[in-house]
């Protein structure tokens, strides 16, 4: 039998047969044990026309429910930022889509000039003086950052304060025992991190890690926290959100080590929580100790510029106790969709984002509390994106009942913090509008206690 959609036909398949020396499929399975083969065909449905198809994929599609259908937000780590229609057109083509690891340099110059971009993209973003290629994703590239900083330092204590992401905190601690590791974590204050905490719990310590924006919203006393790790000789650790660094200050310019944390925000979209991209950069004395692949600029034999894979430091390509990651892959492609959109956005078009951010999201709040009459959680500290609500009542709860009106009003962070089951994070990006606000506050005096 024969397919209008696929090259093998029956000549090829008799073709095959007779070169591995047998007459027929059944003959080729021979030594395949009867009890162990099905002996039947398999149960599926029959099979659909073109026109069938495509419209059964449709339906399919139609129970998806996506941002542009209802009103999202959404954030605890992933953000519906916009992304331009240039990111998708660059990705989709074929020369990017389909390109490998570019372990020939002289097939693969356009992959690795993109990949060296983005490095001094990142490098641009964070203030420090290398990145890698990207990482698997914004938690994994933190685990690989404790890494290094044991081997750095010489210490197996890593300190990560309670406010930095529970699914990052988690990806820390499932990694340590394997790294030799003990996790130490410094619980908030109000909102954010106490840097005299930090410093007591620095002392003999790997690496300080924290995030800001931490994951209530809120902005940490970051240059603080910095100097308490350096005081401790620790490696200071800084996951950011890379879509506040227009308006906050860059990690490298209030000295730590290390920079990084998950890209999505920065040209990718939600897609259901994945893939995405992690980056990661540090300063120059850590090149060596850097997980994933670096990619260089040279010249060749002619003295034109080329660009090649200068450093790896995956198990594949180095002896097993000296690479820094086990992961052998990263997102060259979700990469190069970061640096699309931050070309085309601009050092004056991220800051208008974050500005925008800034502005929404204190509009929000002050609309919660007028509209909906709901508490704003530490009140008293700066937010970028993202803040906490009391809601009244169990969050899961409202949120069940506020999706029923077509509306995601943030994440419930009773699912990670004690005393916090009637606490909602809501998260506003600039693609919200004044009266999808409003809408969030209606629901909410709706659905609330």
């Amino acid at each position: 039998m024969t397919h209008p959609f696929l090259a093998l036909t029956d000549r090829d398949r008799e073709e095959m047969l007779r070169t591995v020396g047998v007459s027929s499929i059944e003959e080729l399975f021979r030594d395949v044990p009867g009890g162990v083969r099905l002996g039947r065909d398999l149960a599926l449905e029959p099979p659909l026309s073109e026109q069938e198809l495509s419209a059964h994929l449709g339906d399919l599609a139609a129970r998806n429910a996506d941002t542009t259908r209802e009103l999202s937000f959404l954030g605890a780590g992933i953000y519906d930022h916009y992304v331009p229609a240039v990111v998708d057109t660059v990705l989709q083509r074929g020369e990017f889509l389909t390109a490998y690891t570019p372990y020939q340099p002289e097939m693969s110059q356009g992959t690795l000039q993109s990949i060296f971009e983005y490095q001094t993209a990142i490098c641009e973003l964070t203030g420090m003086d290398v990145s890698n290629a990207s990482g698997y994703d914004g938690t994994t590239v933190t685990a690989d950052a404790c890494y290094i900083a044991k081997h750095a330092t010489g210490r197996t204590k890593i300190v990560v304060t309670e406010a930095t992401n529970p699914q990052v905190r988690q990806v820390v601690k499932t990694y340590a025992p394997g790294f030799g590791l003990e996790v130490v974590e410094v619980p908030h204050d109000g909102g954010t991190t106490d840097p005299d905490a930090v410093a007591a719990a620095a002392k003999g310590a790997a690496a300080v890690i924290f995030q800001q924006p931490n994951f209530f919203g809120c902005l940490e006393p970051a240059p603080d926290i910095a100097a308490a790790a350096n005081d401790a000789e620790a490696l200071s650790i800084a996951h950011v959100d890379p879509m506040s660094l227009g308006v906050l200050e860059a990690p490298g310019r209030y000295g730590c080590a290390i920079a990084l944390g998950e890209g999505q925000g920065a040209g990718n979209v939600m897609a259901y929580g994945g893939p995405h991209y992690g980056f990661l950069a540090a300063r120059q004395e850590f090149i060596r100790r850097m997980p994933g692949r670096i990619v260089g600029e040279t010249v060749d034999a002619a003295g034109d510029r080329g660009y090649v894979l200068t450093l790896q430091t995956r198990e594949q390509h180095i002896r097993r106790e000296k690479a820094t990651s086990n992961i052998t892959t990263n997102q060259t492609l979700l990469a190069l969709g970061g640096l699309v959109y931050l070309t085309w956005l601009g050092p004056q078009g991220l800051r208008e984002v974050g500005e925008t951010c800034l502005a929404l999201s204190a509009h929000a709040k002050a609309r919660l509390r007028e509209r909906a009459g709901l508490e704003v959680l530490f009140s008293d500290r700066a937010t970028f994106k993202e803040f906490a609500v009391r809601v009244g009542r169990n969050a899961r709860d409202v949120i069940r009942d506020a999706r029923a009106l077509g509306v995601h009003p943030g994440y419930a962070l009773g699912r990670d913090y004690e005393g916090m089951d009637d606490v909602l994070l809501v998260a506003v990006t600039e693609k919200r509008t004044l009266e999808d606000v409003d809408r969030l506050a209606d629901v909410l005096a709706e659905v609330g206690a």
